[in-house]
């Protein structure tokens, strides 16, 4: 491979991740934003911080939808490359690590006393980072007989997604940001279990095989359309369902038969394991 080879990457998936990118940094900047417009006026206005906060979450989903089809398009195009890999989770702790920090350090964790709020912030950030770098670690490795691409820990872009719609959840319920009473305290504790989920060693299915080729029953093609309305229809409440599924799902794994398993994951024994989170 000569130099011009090297500098040369795929197109399309890495436009994907460079969507990513900007949706976290537009997410980060919206927080910013909310803050500065609810202090206005001297006294802090939610009104004016809440259209901001939930563009910010808004953005949050969107890197998440981005992250999910980079990896698609380049496994599809059989373009997957180690730059890519980087790019992806550079992307990563912006649009899923730093993003989120910010929100609830900002927004609902700020009245915590002593700064806690922004120290498990920060663990989540510092942890998000870890387990990407450990992630890109592991990709290169060789692989081990019967290693099926799953997740150790949670993915970031899960996690990320688990606080941000919780937090959408609870501040319009809330109609406030500040005086959340206990609310407060659940999205400290989710995001310091989340830190240490992301660093455990519980193994998560990537779901890698499914793409744009993958061919399910009647009954799985309605089955998700049944949640894709209830997400439209429950906008608050179903994303927190869906991510907390997953969370649960992870956890409970290695009780369910492994039958199950390969239906829940609609898993192919003749493919073969990729990695690109």
């Amino acid at each position: 491979m000569n130099q011009d080879d090297e500098l040369k990457i795929p197109l399309l998936p890495n436009l994907m991740t460079a969507g990513n990118l900007c949706c976290g940094f537009l997410a980060v900047l919206s927080v910013f934003y909310g803050v500065m417009e609810a202090s206005k006026t001297g006294t802090y206005n939610f009104i004016e911080a809440k259209k901001y906060y939930e563009m910010a979450i808004l953005l949050i989903f969107g890197s998440c939808i981005f992250d999910l089809l980079d990896g698609r398009m380049a496994r599809l195009t059989g373009q997957d490359s180690p730059f890519g890999r980087e790019f992806d989770s550079l992307a990563d702790i912006v649009s899923f690590g730093m993003a989120p920090a910010m929100l609830l350090a900002k927004a609902v964790l700020f009245p915590l006393p002593n700064n806690v709020g922004w120290g498990i912030a920060l663990l989540y950030l510092l942890c998000g980072a870890m387990r990407l770098a450990r992630f890109n670690c592991l990709a290169v490795m060789p692989k081990k007989p019967g290693d099926n691409g799953d997740f150790t820990g949670i993915p970031i872009p899960m996690a990320a997604g688990f606080i941000a719609s919780l937090t959408i959840l609870i501040i319009n319920f809330e109609e406030t940001d500040r005086d959340i009473g206990w609310w407060k305290y659940l999205l400290a504790a989710t995001m310091f279990g989340l830190s240490l989920l992301m660093m455990s060693k519980v193994r998560y299915p990537s779901f890698k095989k499914i793409d744009f080729r993958t061919k399910g029953s009647i009954w799985s093609v309605l089955a998700i359309a049944i949640v894709l309305v209830l997400l439209v229809r429950y906008r608050y409440a179903g994303p927190v369902v869906v991510f907390s599924l997953y969370l649960i799902y992870g956890l409970v794994r290695p009780l369910i038969s492994r039958r199950w398993q390969k239906d829940i994951e609609w898993e192919d024994d003749e493919s073969e394991p990729e990695m690109k989170e």
